[in-house]
């Protein structure tokens, strides 16, 4: 496992500044519809091929079984909004230099199983079985 060094001052690595300028500059940018689906489109081309290959599954699988979803990014990262509120996002390794991608679920998901759930999921490859828990997940996740 790689270590992100730490800022002396902040406490935050240069990527996790990264993430917060680029949310920052989201936020600034009111984007259309078609803009924000095409910035999305724009960085999973920009990923490494492993990543690009697994995200560009995961928007697929993502806005097939929602297709109300709206895609852009957050903090840099592809992301699906219903009715404006964050649903779930796809974290590439690269990103944070992990050994893995992540899939994430916003606490507006309607993932909640008990007391204790999972919001994030360690993603590898998307195999046919992976696909069905992906649709599974965004199905309940959307209500």
């Amino acid at each position: 496992m790689t270590e992100n060094k730490k800022s002396s001052g902040s406490g935050f690595t240069a990527e996790e500044r990264a993430a917060m300028r680029e949310r920052n500059k989201e936020l600034k940018t009111q984007q259309s519809k078609e803009a924000d689906l095409a910035a999305v489109l724009d960085k999973i081309a920009g990923m490494t091929d492993a990543d690009r290959a697994t995200a560009t599954k995961v928007h697929e699988i993502v806005l097939s079984t929602a297709p109300d979803l709206a895609a852009r990014l957050w903090y840099g990262s592809p992301a699906y909004y219903k009715d404006g509120k964050l649903i779930c996002f796809f974290q590439d390794s690269g990103k944070f230099k992990t050994r893995y991608a992540t899939l994430g679920f916003s606490d507006t998901a309607q993932l909640d199983e008990g007391t204790m759930w999972p919001s994030s999921y360690a993603l590898t490859d998307v195999t046919p079985v992976v696909e069905k828990q992906i649709r599974d997940l965004v199905t309940r996740a959307v209500g």
